[in-house]
């Protein structure tokens, strides 16, 4: 458990309560891909859309209260929800605009596996802001260019034979159906890993690593090397399913222990809190992301579940690979805005379990509650 209070950026105070041993989890299943049709003429996409009203917009930077503490109850119901779950977590919540972080294992890596697509979608709308790329601009999705697991635009590259739509919509899909090769696309599109690492680092965030690509990625936690068929229907699980059962173990045993799109979730917080600040890109950017993020499909009862009406919650989610008997990478983190206009980043990352899938949504709205119940207007 994890208590910092910075001072000016500077002083941090730090207590330090025995980690949790590291379990493991139970799958939810993939859905299968769509086969490729035959070749047509790509058609463009209409992709505008209308900036959804979030609760609060990005506040203008300002000194943090200093003085500010965090409520001892929210302290102990994180150090206690952290201590009794079974499997490796991670929890960090912040009060954006305040001097504190209550966290347990705030410092440690998770796998973030799509909550990364937050910070792709930072970097292109970084672009956008200093004038690289437009957000109207558009590409042709092809075969070549599909990845693997959850891909509705698959459906689209395979009914036309191509698919061209605007770089904004792929952040869309990205961003609310955590769609993964509108992802990647979006990430090529931006300069690769190199040029999210790059952002990150000029913007003063450090613990949040980036990966190769979903495609390199994935197939290197499940023991395989990349090749473009895996993308196709169920190609990939079949391919998986026929390793040595010691191979893929050794595989996922080698990501979880250092894992390279693996972030800390104090660090996200913090980001989480620049970006509602105005700090991580323009105001007009800054408003489109929270819009963008308030419309996410995915994880209803993941934190969101937790979230009472007249507060709001923004946010994104991750799901890595399942081994039965665990999973891995059961992640989310957002924005809670509270109905006086105070909000909180929060983040709870599970970065392996062997609990239900009903029990991981309970972690994860019980934090949500305890926000709620020890919120304190000032």
């Amino acid at each position: 458990m994890t208590l910092q209070k910075n001072r000016g950026g500077s002083a941090r105070l730090v207590l330090l309560i025995a980690a949790l041993s590291a379990c493991v989890s139970a799958p939810e299943p993939p859905a299968a891909r769509a086969a490729a049709a035959p070749p047509q003429k790509p058609q463009p996409t209409t992709n505008t859309w209308p900036i959804r009203q979030v609760a609060n917009p990005p506040l203008p930077y300002r000194d943090i209260d200093q003085n500010e503490t965090p409520p001892p109850a929210l302290v102990s119901v994180v150090r206690n929800l952290g201590q009794s779950f079974h499997g490796k977590v991670g929890i960090a919540v912040r009060r954006i605009g305040a001097d504190w972080t209550v966290a347990w294992n705030g410092n440690a890596l998770f796998p973030q596996q799509s909550v990364s697509k937050l910070w792709v979608s930072m970097t292109f709308l970084d672009a956008v802001d200093r004038g690289k790329l437009r957000i109207t601009d558009t590409t042709t999705i092809t075969r070549n260019d599909l990845t693997l697991f959850h891909q509705p635009s698959a459906a689209l590259v395979a009914r036309e034979g191509g698919w061209t739509t605007s770089y904004s919509d792929l952040m869309r899909r990205a961003m609310t159906q955590s769609d993964n090769t509108a992802n990647d696309t979006l990430l090529r599109a931006v300069g690769g890993p190199e040029a999210v690492r790059s952002f990150l680092a000029r913007r003063m965030i450090k613990d949040i690593r980036f990966g190769p690509g979903e495609r390199l990625l994935q197939s290197a936690t499940a023991g395989l090397d990349w090749r473009q068929d895996y993308s196709v229907g169920r190609n990939f699980y079949a391919a998986r399913s026929k390793l040595p059962m010691s191979v893929r173990q050794k595989a996922l045993d080698n990501y979880l222990a250092s894992p390279p799109d693996g972030a800390a979730p104090s660090s996200i917080v913090q980001a989480l809190a620049k970006l509602k600040e105005g700090q991580m890109l323009s105001p007009a950017s800054s408003r489109l992301l929270l819009s963008i993020m308030a419309e996410a499909k995915t994880g209803p009862q993941r934190i969101k579940g937790g979230v009472p009406p007249g507060w709001h919650y923004l946010h994104k989610t991750g799901t890595g690979q399942d081994l039965p008997p665990r999973s891995t990478g059961y992640n989310d983190i957002g924005i809670m805005s509270a109905p006086d206009g105070a909000n909180y980043a929060v983040a709870v990352m599970i970065g392996s379990t062997t609990v239900s899938i009903p029990e991981r949504w309970a972690l994860m709205q019980a934090v949500a509650k305890a926000v709620v119940a020890n919120h304190e207007p000032r």
